[in-house]
């Protein structure tokens, strides 16, 4: 396996790039590049020669996340003006706008159907659901409280949510915390089932094998990616390869590599049989905020694609074989 860099888009925003996302194809259109900026908008991508097809503004502060549902025709940025913003991709016309206090929308996902948008609630130590057919809040799932700890001691702080990952069977849903824990809830019964522990230093980024619905990835200031059994609480593996804070994960449609973006600068790809990284990409001159795999699908898509996002304003995309 391996990544071949394609194209970079220098100053694809003016500021640094925070977030990216593919939105998928749909019947009339391919699959499509999203990404978020500290310059506060929000641009999709044409997915082969990096050409900017939209700008879409809004936001008054820094956008944090975007995120796009599994139907390619809507998708979702949230930024640090405690706004979740709902467009259409096409028309970028806006068909929602979800407010929350100030701290509480970090991370966010649509679940694999569609019907509800997981957002990482920050300081509110909990991931908030919000149904897509009403864009109404539906439920809360919030991290409980280590017993030891008093109502007082400000422990919520530690539970502070940055990351969200839904497994590829919808059932599940894990978040990540400042604290370096990560929490499993089941979704359908709007339950805390577990933590899964290692880390000790904030987990931002988790990702799910889209091949075995157990499998998590997290990435980790700790400079670590564990890989973990979510549903048996088991560490299957830690990998080490980062000089520095590993701040996105995501792991390939063929459920056999991983990619990592750190603030060591780079992007690596890891071969999960070997659980080690089996290449570097040095072209970002700043930490990597963000890496996405392409999703399958679309009319004539046969390569693997990856994009990276950076600090230094840039995005990259990558032939993945």
């Amino acid at each position: 396996m391996k990544l071949a860099g394609l194209k970079s888009n220098e100053n694809a925003h003016d500021e640094s790039v925070w977030a990216v996302t593919w939105v998928p194809a749909t019947e009339s259109r391919p699959a499509l590049l999203l990404t978020g900026s500290l310059d506060e908008t929000v641009k999709l991508w044409k997915p082969d020669e990096l050409v900017l097809q939209q700008t879409n503004t809004g936001h008054c502060l820094g956008v944090v996340a975007v995120a796009a549902h599994p139907s390619g025709i809507i998708a979702a940025s949230a930024s640090l003006d405690s706004f979740v913003r709902v467009f259409d991709v096409d028309t970028n016309a806006t068909i929602a706008t979800l407010e929350a206090p100030p701290s509480e929308v970090w991370q966010m996902q649509f679940d694999p159907k569609g019907s509800i948008l997981a957002v990482a609630g920050g300081s509110s130590a909990s991931i908030k659901l919000w149904d897509t057919a009403t864009w109404k809040l539906i439920d809360t799932l919030t991290i409980p409280r280590p017993e030891s700890s008093k109502p007082t001691d400000r422990a919520g702080n530690k539970k502070f949510v940055l990351s969200v990952a839904w497994s590829p069977d919808g059932r599940r849903l894990a978040c990540g915390s400042i604290d370096g824990t990560i929490s499993i809830f089941d979704v359908n019964r709007a339950k805390f089932l577990h933590h899964l522990e290692g880390h000790y230093m904030p987990v931002r980024s988790l990702a799910y094998s889209p091949v075995d619905p157990r499998v998590l990835f997290s990435a980790s200031d700790d400079s670590h990616v564990h890989m973990y059994d979510a549903e048996g609480k088991g560490l299957i593996g830690a990998m080490s390869g980062h000089a520095s804070w590993v701040l996105s994960v995501d792991v390939s449609p063929d459920g056999a590599a991983i990619a990592t973006g750190s603030s060591d600068k780079t992007v690596r790809l890891w071969d999960l049989n070997m659980r080690a990284a089996v290449q570097t990409m040095t072209n970002h001159t700043d930490q990597v905020w963000g890496v996405a795999f392409r999703p399958p699908g679309g009319a004539g898509v046969r390569a693997g694609r990856l994009a990276s996002v950076s600090d230094d304003k840039s995005i990259s995309l990558y032939d993945y074989s």
